[in-house]
C-alpha cells in the first residue's frame, strides 16, 4: 500500500475517487441535541461499471439516499456495536481483542470498507459510460449523539445562546463518521463545502474560508457558507457552535479567536504571543503557514486540550488565563506552539496509512521541541527530552515496547508483531490511550536520532521538501491525482531523506521504528593506575520485557582533571570492557583551575577524589541519543562533582537521583550548595529540595543544626528582623517563585526519630500560611498556597490508635486538628472567593483523603462524591474522583465502584469518564493475580458489557474499558466465574454448527482459530430481552435460522450478531440485485405488521422509531423454497433464565441437537448461497446504540 513518493503516487483502496463534498447541517437543536442535514459527495469512478459505494457512518439515521438525482438502495451495517454476540458466554479478553479488531477492520476506510453501503442504480452503469461522475446525496439526522459532535448545554436560566450553550465536534483519530457520512481516512482528499444554519444569536466556526454569512427572511437564523479550497480529508474538519465572542488577532488579521462569554479578557492575554509561534514555524520550515487563516476556539468539556483541523484548532477553555497567573502560562503556550505545529504535519499533510502515522507525529513533536528550545531555552528542552525518554522507557520496559511502524504483511491478525499487547496495533481504533501517548513520546525522540544522525539542516530542508511539494500539489484544482502528494508515506519519508543528505539510515530506521522496544544498560569501571586507563564494562539486559539488544556506537564522556574528553565506544556482544587511556595523571600537588566541558574554567575542592586517581566522573550516552536506560555505578563523591560542576541539566538530574543512595555529610553539603546557587536551573533546585529531605530523613541521628532547608528558606524569603514571618509576596523572579512554592512541600517530608514529622517544620508551615500576604504582588498566588496546603498534607503520619478507640474531634492529636482547621478554613474561603482553576480545592479535597488514610478521621467516600458531581470545575472533579477511586482500593467498597461505573456510563462529560477508567486501571481495587471479594460475576458482566457495547461511540473509553478488564482479570477467563456446567457443550455446539461440508478444509484448525473468528459463528436472531418473548415465538416461525457456514477471512464481518438497526454486510464484492433484497424486507414487514422504514426510497421518516428487531442473515433464495421453522424461543430463553433447572437444559439441549442435524442436511443448498450476502431487514437507524440489548 506504501507507494513510494515519485512513483505513480498513492494507490488507493477504493474503487472511485472522491474530488469535492458538500455538508450542509440546517438544523441544530440544543434542547433536543439533534442535527439535521446532508451531504453531496462528488465521485469519479476509477472502474468500470462501478456498482456499489461504501462509506462511513456511525449513529447517524440516515433517510435517503440519492445517486445523480435517482433513488438508491442502501444497507448500513455497523459491527462495532456489539464486538461480541449478544448471547456468547465468552468472557475473555484475547476473544473479544480478536473479535473487536475484525470488526474495526470490516469498516476500516483504509482497506476500502464502510458501514454504509450504496447500490448505484443500474441505469446509471450499466451505460457502459465509464468515467462519469457520480453525485451521492444522502439526508441524515443524528439525535443525541453519544461521540463525535458533544453538546453542552448548561442547566441554567436563560436563553440557550444566553446559557452559552455550544457544540463541537472531537473525538480520537478519524472519528468525523461520527456526526456525518464521509470517506473516514486520512488518504482520501478532497475539497469542502460546508454550510452551518443556526439561531441568529450563534456563531459557527469551520475549516476553510467564511465566504458569506446569510440572515433568513425573518432574521432569527443565519447561514455560515465556508469553503475549503485546499484538499483536506475528512478527519481534519471539524465544527463548532456557539454564542462566540470574537477576537481579530491584533499582529496577524487572518487569525481569529472565538470564546464563550465573558472570557474576552483573558482570550485577549492568553492569545497575545500566537504570531511569535507563527513566526518561529514559518522561520524554520522556510515555507508560509499553508491556509489563508486559521482560527481557534475555546470550548467546555473538550474531549483532550488541543485537538488540529484544517485551518483551526479546538482548544479547552481552561488554558485561557490572565496576567495575573504565573503556572499556567508556558503550558498555554506549549498547547498553542502544538496546535500550529500540527497544522503542517497531520492537517496540510496527511499520511497514507496508519502505519505511517508515526512520521507525522514525529515531525509535529520534533518541531514543537526546537520551539520549547528557542523559547524556553536549551535547559527546558533537555528536561523535557529526559522526561519523555524516562517516561517511554518505563512504559516499555512495563508493558513490553512501543512499535512505530506495524507491518502486516499478509494482513493477517495471527501474524501479529506485539504479541505481548492485549490489544490489537492494527488499528487505531483498538489501541489502549495510554500506549497511543507513548507512540507519539516515540515518534519525536525517533526524529530527534535521525536528525543527530543527518544534522539539522538537512532535517529541515526535508521538512521543506515535503511541504513544498504538498503546496503545489494543493493548487491543482483539477488534477485530483496529484494531491497524492499531500500524504507522507514511511517510504516516501525515507526516500526524502536519502535524496537530500546523501546518508543511509536503514540501520537506524530498522532499530527504532521496525521493532519495538528500548535498550538497557547496566555500567561500572575500575582505574588502572600502572596504565593510566579506565576499564570501563557496560553490560546489556536484552532478555526482559521490552528491551533489544543495541549494536552501535555509544559516547562516553570523562570528566578529568585536565578536561572533558568525548570517547565513541564500539558496542558488540552482551558484556564488554572497554580501554579507555586517561589524559591527564593524578593530581601532583598542583592547583589549577579545572576546564569543563563547555569551556568554562573552575576551582574544584579536590580534597574529596581518590588520590590516584584523574577522574572526576563519568557518563554513558550524555546526548540520549539512544532510547535507553542507564544505570551506572560511581563513588559518591563522583555524583557530589557532576551535580556540583557539570552544567548540563540531565547530568545534575541524574546525580541527584543517584545521591539518594549516599546520605552523607558531603551529599548534605552538595545539595544544599545547589539550592544556594541562583545561576542552577531552577528544576533541578525543586528536585534537589526533595533529595535533600530524603537525606536528612535517612541522617536524623546524626543531622545538627536546624531542619533542612529552613535556613535556607528564612534567609531568602522572611523578614530580617522577624525570621518566623514571611515577606509580603513579590513573585518577579519566576525561579525563586518555582523555589519558594516546593521547598515547604519538600521540607514536609522531614521525618524525627519516631518518624514524626518535626513539630518545628510543621510550626514553620503554619506560620507561612498565617503570615501569607499577596496584597502588593502583581501575580496570584493561588498555585503557591496550593502547595502550602500540599505541604499539610505531607506532614501527616498514620495515627497511633488505642485498642480501636471511635475517632472523634476531641480525641484528634493535636497537630492534626491544626491542619484540619486550615483545611477547613481554606475550603470554606473558596466557596467565597474561588481561585483560578480551583486550585486550592484540589489540594484540600487530596490532603482530607491523606487524613483518612492515616487514620486521623473516619473513611468516608460521600463528601468527594458530592465534589465530583457534574457541574464542579473539571479539576474538582477529578482530585474527588481520585480519591474515591483510592477510597474503593483501599476499602475494598463494591458500592464505590459501582458507584463509578455507573458515571463512567452516565457522565455528560467524555474526558471525565474516560479518567474515571484511566484512575481505576492505575488504582485498581484488586488485580488478576489476587482473591478479592470485589471479583464478582456481576462485575465481569458490567464490565463486559461496557466493553461489548456500552461504549461504541467512543472508541478511546472502550479502549480504557479494555485495559481495565485487562488489569483487573487478565486475558483468561475471569477466575471469578462459576465454571459453566454446560459451557463445553455450548461451545462445541456453536463450534459443530459452524463444521460443516462447506468448510471442511478448515477442520484443522485450532478450536481457538475458531472462536476467535467472529465471521465463522452461526448469526441467529437476537432479540433485545426476555419481554420480547412472545415476538420471538412468532417471528421464529416464520424466519428460519441460517447458520452462515462459510469461510470468511479474519477481517471481514462480523461476528457480531446483529443490532437493532444494523445491517449485515458482507466484505466480498458480490453482485447483488438490491431491488430484491428491498422486495424480500417488505415482505418481512409485511408478515411483522411494523412500521415503515425511513430507509425506504422515497418516503418521509415516521415520527416514531420502528419496532427494533434484527432479523436472521437470511440470504435470498431461501424465501422461495419452503423454510423448515427452528424455535429460536428455547434458544433464548436458555440464554435468558439459566439458572433452570438441569433436567430443561438438557432437554433443551437435545432439541437444540435435531435442528443440528437438520442442519446438517441441507448442506447442498448451503453451498450454493455461500457467496451471497445476507441481509436482514432493519432501519438505518442511529438509536440501535440506545436499544435494550445495550441496556438490558
Amino acid at each position: 500500500m506504501n507507494k513510494k513518493k515519485g512513483d505513480k503516487g498513492f494507490e488507493s483502496p477504493r474503487p472511485y475517487k472522491l474530488t469535492h463534498q458538500v455538508v450542509c447541517i440546517n438544523n441544530i437543536n440544543f434542547q433536543r441535541k439533534s442535527v439535521i442535514g446532508h451531504v453531496e459527495l462528488t465521485i469519479f469512478p476509477t472502474v468500470p461499471n462501478l456498482n456499489r459505494i461504501k462509506l462511513n457512518s456511525k449513529q447517524c439515521r440516515i433517510y435517503r439516499v440519492r445517486v445523480n438525482d435517482l433513488e438508491a438502495a442502501f444497507i448500513y451495517n455497523d459491527p462495532t456495536l456489539e464486538v461480541c454476540h449478544h448471547e456468547s458466554k465468552q468472557r475473555n479478553l484475547n476473544y473479544f481483542s480478536n473479535a473487536y479488531s475484525a470488526a474495526v477492520s470490516a469498516v476500516d476506510p483504509d482497506a476500502g470498507h464502510g458501514e454504509l453501503c450504496i447500490k448505484v442504480p443500474s441505469e446509471l452503469w450499466k451505460q457502459g459510460d465509464e468515467l462519469k461522475v457520480l453525485k451521492v446525496y444522502i439526508e441524515f439526522s443524528l439525535d443525541q449523539p453519544k461521540g463525535g459532535l458533544h453538546f453542552v448545554v448548561p442547566d441554567i436560566e436563560g436563553s440557550i445562546a444566553e446559557r452559552g450553550a455550544h457544540v463541537f465536534s472531537c473525538g480520537y483519530q478519524n472519528s468525523t463518521r461520527f456526526w456525518f457520512p464521509c470517506v473516514d481516512s486520512y488518504s482520501e482528499l478532497c475539497t469542502w463545502k460546508l454550510e452551518f444554519t443556526v439561531d441568529a444569536a450563534m456563531v459557527a466556526v469551520s475549516c476553510g474560508d467564511l465566504l458569506e454569512t446569510i440572515y433568513t427572511h425573518d432574521m432569527r437564523k443565519k447561514t455560515f457558507h465556508y469553503l475549503l479550497t485546499i484538499p483536506t480529508a475528512a478527519p481534519n474538519i471539524s465544527l463548532a457552535v456557539g454564542p462566540f465572542e470574537i477576537l481579530v488577532d491584533p499582529y496577524m488579521h487572518e487569525v481569529t479567536h472565538f470564546c464563550l462569554p465573558q472570557l474576552l479578557p483573558l482570550l485577549k492575554h492568553s492569545m497575545s504571543y500566537l504570531h511569535e509561534i507563527f513566526e518561529f514555524f514559518e522561520e524554520i520550515l522556510t515555507c508560509r503557514y499553508p491556509y489563508s487563516c486559521f482560527k481557534t476556539v475555546f470550548i467546555d468539556e473538550a474531549y483532550v486540550q488541543v485537538s488540529s483541523y484544517a485551518s483551526m484548532s479546538i482548544f479547552s477553555t481552561n488554558l485561557l488565563h490572565s496576567a495575573m497567573i504565573i503556572d499556567q502560562t508556558p503550558l498555554t503556550r506549549r498547547c498553542l506552539a502544538q496546535a500550529l505545529a500540527q497544522q503542517f504535519f497531520g492537517c496540510f499533510i496527511s499520511r497514507m496509512s496508519w502505519s505511517d502515522e508515526w512520521v507525522l507525529k514525529g515531525i509535529s513533536g520534533y518541531i514543537y521541541g526546537l520551539y520549547l528550545k528557542k523559547t524556553f531555552g536549551v535547559n527546558e528542552y533537555r528536561h523535557w527530552i529526559k522526561e519523555e525518554l524516562d517516561s517511554i522507557v518505563e512504559y516499555e520496559l512495563k508493558t513490553g515496547g512501543v512499535l512505530l511502524h506495524p507491518m502486516f504483511p499478509g494482513g493477517k491478525e495471527k501474524d501479529n508483531p506485539t504479541p505481548h499487547l492485549h490489544f490489537s496495533i492494527k488499528h487505531p481504533h483498538t489501541l489502549s490511550w495510554e500506549y497511543y501517548k507513548m507512540f507519539q513520546r516515540k515518534a519525536h525522540l525517533v526524529m530527534r536520532l535521525i536528525e543527530n544522525r543527518i544534522s539539522m539542516e538537512f532535517m529541515l530542508q526535508v521538512f521543506n521538501k515535503l511541504l513544498s511539494l504538498a503546496s503545489t500539489a494543493s493548487s491543482q484544482k483539477f488534477q485530483s491525482h496529484m494531491w497524492s502528494q499531500m500524504l507522507v508515506s514511511t517510504s516516501g519519508f525515507l526516500k526524502s531523506i536519502s535524496n537530500v543528505s546523501g546518508k543511509d539510515i536503514g540501520p537506524l530506521i530498522k532499530q527504532w521504528v521496525d521493532q519495538s522496544s528500548v535498550v538497557k544498560f547496566y555500567g561500572s569501571f575500575a582505574f588502572n593506575r600502572k596504565r593510566n586507563v579506565l576499564e570501563l564494562e557496560i553490560k546489556q539486559d536484552y532478555t526482559s520485557p521490552g528491551t533489544q539488544k543495541y549494536v552501535g556506537p555509544i559516547k562516553v564522556t570523562v570528566q578529568e582533571l585536565d578536561g572533558s574528553f568525548n570517547h565513541t565506544l564500539q558496542i558488540e556482544e552482551n558484556s564488554v570492557k572497554h580501554d579507555i587511556p586517561c589524559h591527564s595523571k593524578s593530581r601532583r600537588n598542583k592547583k589549577k583551575k579545572i576546564p569543563l566541558m563547555n569551556g568554562e574554567e573552575v576551582d574544584m575542592d579536590l580534597s574529596a577524589m581518590d588520590v590516584d586517581s584523574p577522574l572526576l566522573w563519568i557518563r554513558i550516552d550524555p546526548d540520549m541519543s539512544i532510547l535507553r536506560k542507564v544505570e551506572f555505578e560511581q563513588a559518591d563523591f563522583m555524583w557530589q562533582y557532576q551535580l556540583r560542576y557539570e552544567r548540563d541539566v540531565v547530568a545534575q538530574e541524574e546525580a541527584i537521583s543517584a545521591l539518594e543512595q549516599f546520605p552523607t555529610p558531603a551529599s548534605r553539603l552538595a545539595l544544599t550548595d545547589i539550592l544556594e546557587q541562583e545561576q542552577c536551573f531552577y528544576r533541578v533546585r525543586m528536585l534537589a529540595c526533595f533529595c535533600l529531605a530524603k537525606i536528612a530523613s535517612s541522617m536524623v541521628n546524626t543531622w545538627t543544626g536546624p531542619p533542612a532547608m529552613k535556613s535556607l528558606f528564612t534567609r531568602m524569603f522572611c523578614c530580617k528582623s522577624c525570621p518566623n514571618i514571611v515577606k509580603t509576596n513579590n513573585f518577579m523572579n519566576f525561579q525563586s517563585y518555582f523555589l519558594q512554592k516546593t521547598m515547604p512541600v519538600a521540607m514536609a517530608l522531614l521525618r524525627d526519630v519516631h518518624n514524626l514529622c518535626p513539630k518545628e517544620v510543621l510550626n514553620f508551615i503554619l506560620d507561612l500560611i498565617k503570615y501569607n500576604d499577596n496584597r502588593k504582588n502583581k501575580f496570584s498566588d493561588n498555585y503557591y498556597r496550593a502547595e502550602l496546603i500540599d505541604a499539610l498534607s505531607n506532614s501527616v503520619t498514620p495515627a497511633v490508635s488505642i485498642n480501636n478507640q471511635v475517632r472523634t474531634l476531641d480525641s484528634l492529636n493535636a497537630d492534626v486538628r491544626l491542619i484540619l482547621e486550615e483545611i477547613t478554613r481554606f475550603l470554606n474561603m473558596e466557596k467565597l472567593l474561588p481561585s483560578y482553576r480551583h486550585t486550592i480545592t484540589v489540594s484540600c479535597l487530596r490532603a482530607i483523603r491523606v487524613l483518612q488514610k492515616n487514620g486521623h478521621i473516619p473513611s468516608d467516600p460521600s463528601l468527594f462524591k458530592s465534589y465530583a458531581d457534574y457541574g464542579h470545575f473539571v479539576d474538582v472533579r477529578l482530585a474527588a474522583l481520585e480519591a474515591v477511586v483510592d477510597y474503593t482500593q483501599v476499602d475494598r467498597s463494591y458500592e464505590e465502584l459501582q458507584w463509578l461505573l455507573s458515571m463512567v456510563q452516565n457522565d455528560p462529560v467524555p474526558y471525565v469518564r474516560h479518567r474515571i477508567l484511566s484512575m481505576l486501571a492505575k488504582n485498581p481495587p484488586f488485580t488478576k493475580n489476587e482473591e478479592s471479594p470485589l471479583c464478582s460475576e456481576d462485575l465481569v458482566d458490567h464490565l463486559w458489557k461496557l466493553m461489548n457495547s456500552g461504549t461504541s461511540h467512543d472508541w478511546r473509553l472502550r479502549c480504557d474499558a479494555v485495559n481495565l478488564y485487562h488489569t483487573l482479570f487478565g486475558l483468561s477467563r475471569p477466575s471469578c466465574l462459576p465454571l459453566p456446567e454446560l459451557g463445553l457443550v455450548l461451545n462445541l455446539k456453536e463450534k459443530k454448527a459452524v463444521l460443516n461440508s462447506t468448510i471442511k478444509p478448515e477442520l484443522g484448525a485450532t478450536y481457538t482459530e475458531l472462536t476467535n473468528n467472529p465471521a465463522l459463528h452461526g448469526q441467529m436472531i437476537i432479540f433485545p430481552n426476555s419481554e420480547d418473548e412472545n415476538l420471538s415465538i412468532e417471528v421464529s416461525t416464520n424466519v428460519p435460522v441460517l447458520f452462515q457456514g462459510v469461510k470468511r477471512k479474519a477481517d471481514t464481518p462480523l461476528g457480531s450478531p446483529l443490532e437493532p438497526g444494523q445491517f449485515s454486510n458482507s466484505q466480498e464484492d458480490e453482485d447483488i440485485d438490491m431491488d430484491t433484497v428491498h422486495d424480500s424486507q417488505a415482505f418481512i414487514y409485511h408478515h411483522l405488521n411494523m412500521l415503515e422504514r425511513p430507509s425506504t426510497p422515497g418516503k418521509e421518516p415516521p415520527t416514531t422509531d420502528p419496532v427494533m428487531v434484527s432479523m436472521p442473515a437470511t440470504p435470498l433464495s431461501v424465501f422461495g423454497k419452503d423454510p423448515h421453522p427452528t424455535s429460536k424461543h428455547s434458544d433464548h430463553h436458555h440464554h435468558h433464565h439459566h439458572h433452570h433447572e438441569h433436567k430443561k437444559k438438557k432437554k433443551k439441549h437435545k432439541h437444540k441437537h435435531k435442528h443440528k442435524h437438520k442442519h446438517d442436511s441441507r448442506e447442498k443448498e448451503k453451498e450454493r448461497d455461500r457467496d451471497q450476502i445476507a441481509f436482514p431487514s432493519s432501519p438505518a437507524s442511529g438509536h440501535s446504540i440506545q436499544s435494550p440489548s445495550l441496556s438490558d
